[in-house]
């Protein structure tokens, strides 16, 4: 029987979706992936031609030959193409970049092609997709063009200017540099930020029946307080003495409901706010799990995606998720749960286009417990919030019954208030309840059940209790606010924003401790140079109404090119006018504006920019081949410097000029509490070590004159003298470090406990002699009676104990009475080479041997060689 080759072919981003759509289509539907954009621009000049009304040259990927070449074969057989790739702004550009990649080769002609979108990988909405089949959406494309364009232009002109400008700098970005600028102006209010002290007052009373409760202070002689009016422990001790001499009655009681509203369904930025939140899970890792959940998992069978597209901004839900979800909620919850109508919520999307349905299940039925068993638990908790959301979207409100209570003698000399609240229906808490970050941790009034409390009734104050508060800076960005707050300003879009977070850090701008943003030196000096001489392209308006310039791109409101035309005239010109740049200017600038940042006040009052090293220099940036550091200003005379930005592996480093990275120049860590001697760390031959400095009367010391003594020749019986060996001159103790260990994590303490390496661990419970652990060329290790064992990875030498030590040395013991003492390559370790030196001396002998014997070997062919040349010379000479 001939197999019919299809005659339709179907293109989808990935080989995860072609072959869950497969099963939907048919046999006379091929489907192929082809592994995300198949093109891009070079990434060298020239690939945007401003002057040439911004031509763009394409290149395919580096590993596009493969699926390209598959599409073609196929093509060539069938006589529709359906481009079925996501339905957005990247969607619709890769489709176009196949279609026109295509068309070049000549392989369109004569065949149809259309454009499929579809919201949810499921078999009816696929089949209602292909019934709807329709043209490319070219504004669209246009509006990707623009901003490929757009991001092309500003990184190729503008990295190019910091590379040169500012040695040491990575590259900028037209979306990832405000984002940054974000992070870094959040550090310097956190900098500059000074605690106010503030105190308020709580007070324990009984009711009129003995319930206790709590009220706080709200009125203090006739005025309202604010937060900040109690300043001192004074003010509050005298507040504490008026409330103890008043007889405190209720003078008013309030009691009123408050209705909350459920949350709408996600959109991109909430999903990944909240899954930080509840789940911890980073924006790029929410992302890739909603793409596996979104492309489908098998299940009993069948291949089915378990999500909407979840690149979107809009919030709406399809008429049959309404019904759905309303179904359930009467099933699983009540009539009471369910609100008399659908709730609808109001996209924010600035572009209707891109305003897609909300990201939910596609089949409210399958319930988190039915799929734990299909997924693995990170995806399974992703759709469980999601799942959750969804159906809270459409759960009836919950009320709250809110009660307080105003206490006084009848004066306003002293007023207190007690406030309550209690759950009257739970509503759509039952099922969801969304987290918050940074507030303040104060205990909340809304969270307390009062006792029943009537006006008139006489309390009885059992305690009062004055509370010291400081006032806390703004908290540094985590994934969740930092992504709020971009969407808030309209800084780039849905699907952009987990990559712009990723750039950030692997561009080692920011890094993360603790789930929150901190700027590395490295991403502030970036930031400020931009600020101070592109401020217009870091600026939080400019770049959002870009956005929104993009945005009316897509919609058909504004030619794409037009739009480019009058931001490079602008842009341009920013760029060349930092030709007659100097790199003086640059560092003037930087140091006035990081000068805090980089040389902070210090609480003993010392100047902090006075250079530690001559006493005289005043300390400030310099620039160098490999980046800023911090030098004295008495150079060369004085060449004490400090790095601001330590190489990474495999970046280059060093050089006088940014001996910044330890190459030459000693990194001053503070001083010896027990000496006075100053500790510093340094880069030797094998790596960074720390050094403590001789005693003040050793260092720099002459050496000792020398020394003679007389002895008796033995065989004239003359007395001579004899040159005595003068002592070795003392050297600084030094201490590599661990492996592993980053240069800018050492401290002045972890310095210090090198320093005090080999450390006793304790005495050997069989022989008595005592075991040490220190570092060495190789590694941490152990010594015992002469012997080296190696210290694992997975231990810490300064916490290694007494058992696990003896258990590393017994262990070492079996292994070399097993024959088994062999390095990974089966070779000796090194450890274990010194302590056997016999052992040594036969594989030293053994190893000599053996080349002997290759040499001799090798002798015949060299009789060969001179028999030949003799030969040779007999020729000639005849």
């Amino acid at each position: 029987m001939s197999s019919v080759p299809p005659s339709n072919l179907v293109i989808v981003e990935s080989p995860a979706k072609a072959k869950t759509i497969n099963k939907y289509l048919g046999p006379d539907y091929e489907v192929l992936a082809s592994y995300g954009h198949i093109r891009d621009l070079p990434p060298k000049d020239g690939s945007v031609l401003p002057d040439e009304d911004f031509a763009m040259s394409w290149q395919l990927g580096e590993r596009s030959a493969k699926p390209v070449n598959e599409i073609k074969r196929a093509l060539k057989k069938a006589k529709t193409l359906y481009l079925a790739t996501d339905p957005d702004r990247e969607g619709e550009a890769i489709s176009w970049h196949v279609q026109e990649m295509l068309k070049e080769e000549g392989l369109i002609e004569g065949r149809h092609v259309r454009r499929v979108t579809f919201n949810e990988i499921t078999k009816k909405a696929v089949q209602e997709a292909f019934d709807h089949a329709r043209d490319l959406d070219m504004p669209m494309v246009d509006a990707y063009l623009a901003r490929r364009a757009l991001d092309y232009l500003v990184g190729f002109n503008l990295s190019p200017v910091l590379w040169r400008k500012l040695p040491g700098s990575r590259s900028a970005g037209r979306v990832q540099s405000v984002a940054l600028r974000l992070i870094c102006e959040r550090e310097a209010e956190i900098e500059a930020f000074n605690a106010e002290e503030y105190w308020s007052i709580e007070a324990k009373l009984h009711n009129a029946d003995g319930v206790p409760f709590m009220a706080r202070l709200t009125h203090l002689a006739g005025n309202k307080l604010d937060k900040m009016d109690i300043k001192s422990a004074d003010a509050a001790e005298s507040a504490v003495t008026r409330i103890k001499n008043k007889a405190l009655v209720v003078q008013k009681v309030e009691k009123k409901q408050v209705r909350r509203n459920p949350y709408a369904p996600f959109i991109t930025s909430t999903l990944q706010i909240e899954a930080s939140r509840k789940l911890r899970i980073s924006a790029s890792q929410t992302m890739r799990l909603a793409q596996k959940l979104y492309e489908g998992v098998d299940i009993d069978g069948e291949t089915v995606g378990l999500i909407t597209y979840m690149r979107t901004d809009g919030t709406t839900l399809s008429e049959d998720a309404v019904q759905q979800s309303r179904d359930l909620i009467k099933k699983n919850y009540g009539d009471k749960y369910l609100p008399d109508a659908p709730r609808l919520y109001k996209s924010k999307a600035k572009n209707a286009q891109e305003a897609h349905e909300a990201i939910r299940p596609t089949n409210l039925s399958l319930t988190p417990d039915q799929i734990r068993r299909y997924v693995d638990s990170d995806m399974a908790a992703l759709y469980d919030l999601i799942w959750k959301r969804t159906m809270a979207s459409q759960m009836e409100n919950a009320i709250l019954d809110q009660v307080s209570a105003d206490l006084s003698d009848g004066t306003d000399d002293v007023v207190l208030r007690a406030t309550g609240s209690t759950i009257a229906f739970d509503g759509f808490l039952t099922l969801y309840k969304e987290e918050e970050e940074d507030q303040e941790t104060v205990e909340n009034d809304d969270e307390r059940r009062l006792p029943p409390l009537k006006e008139g009734d006489k309390t009885k104050l059992i305690d009062v209790t004055p509370n010291q508060h400081f006032t806390q800076p703004p908290p540094r960005y985590s994934e969740a606010t930092l992504v709020k707050k971009l969407e808030e300003l309209g800084i780039g879009r849905p699907s952009t924003y987990a990559s712009i977070i990723q750039v950030l850090q692997d561009r080692n701008y920011v890094k993360i401790d603790k789930r929150r943003f901190i700027p590395e030196d490295r991403g502030r000096l970036v930031t400020t140079f931009l600020v101070k001489f592109f401020n217009r392209y870091v600026d939080y308006d400019f770049t959002a109404n870009l956005e929104e310039e993009l945005d009316a791109i897509a919609s058909g409101d504004l030619k794409w090119k037009k739009a480019l035309r009058e931001f490079w005239d602008e842009f341009s010109k920013a760029v060349a006018g930092t030709k007659d740049l100097t790199i003086t200017e640059v560092i003037d600038n930087l140091d006035a504006e990081l000068g805090p940042h980089f040389f902070p006040l210090r609480g003993d009052g010392h100047d902090p920019r006075a250079c530690p090293a001559c006493k005289q220099g005043r300390l400030s940036l310099k620039l160098g081949k490999f980046g800023a550091f911090v030098g004295c200003s008495l150079y060369p005379e004085c060449r004490f410097t400090r790095p601001l930005v330590v190489p990474e592996d495999g970046e280059e480093g060093g050089g006088d000029d940014a001996a910044a990275a330890l190459s030459n120049q000693p990194k001053i860590l503070g001083t010896d509490p027990a000496t006075g001697r100053t500790v510093s760390m340094r880069m030797g031959p094998y790596g960074p070590y720390v050094q403590i400095d001789l005693p003040p009367e050793l260092e720099g010391a002459p050496p000792p004159a020398p020394a003679f003594e007389e002895v008796v020749d033995a065989k004239t019986g003359k007395v001579k003298k004899k040159k005595v060996k003068a002592p070795p001159k003392e050297k600084p103790k030094r201490q590599g470090l661990n492996k592993g260990t980053k240069v800018e994590d050492v401290t002045l303490e972890s310095a210090l406990e090198l320093l005090a390496l080999p450390r006793e661990v304790g005495a050997h419970p069989q022989t008595g002699d005592m075991i040490k652990a220190g570092i060495g060329r190789f590694g941490p290790f152990l010594l015992h009676q002469g012997v080296y064992t190696s210290i694992p990875k997975s231990d810490d030498l300064m916490m290694i104990g007494i058992n696990r030590a003896v258990d590393l040395i017994a262990a070492k013991a079996e292994r070399i009475a097993a024959g088994g003492g062999k390095g990974r390559w089966g070779k000796k370790k090194k450890d274990e080479t010194a302590s056997d030196k016999t052992e040594g001396t036969t594989k030293a002998t053994t190893k000599k041997s053996v080349v002997k014997k290759t040499a001799a070997k090798k002798a015949p062919a060299k009789k060969k060689a001179a028999a030949k040349k003799s030969v040779a010379k007999k020729k000639s000479s005849g």
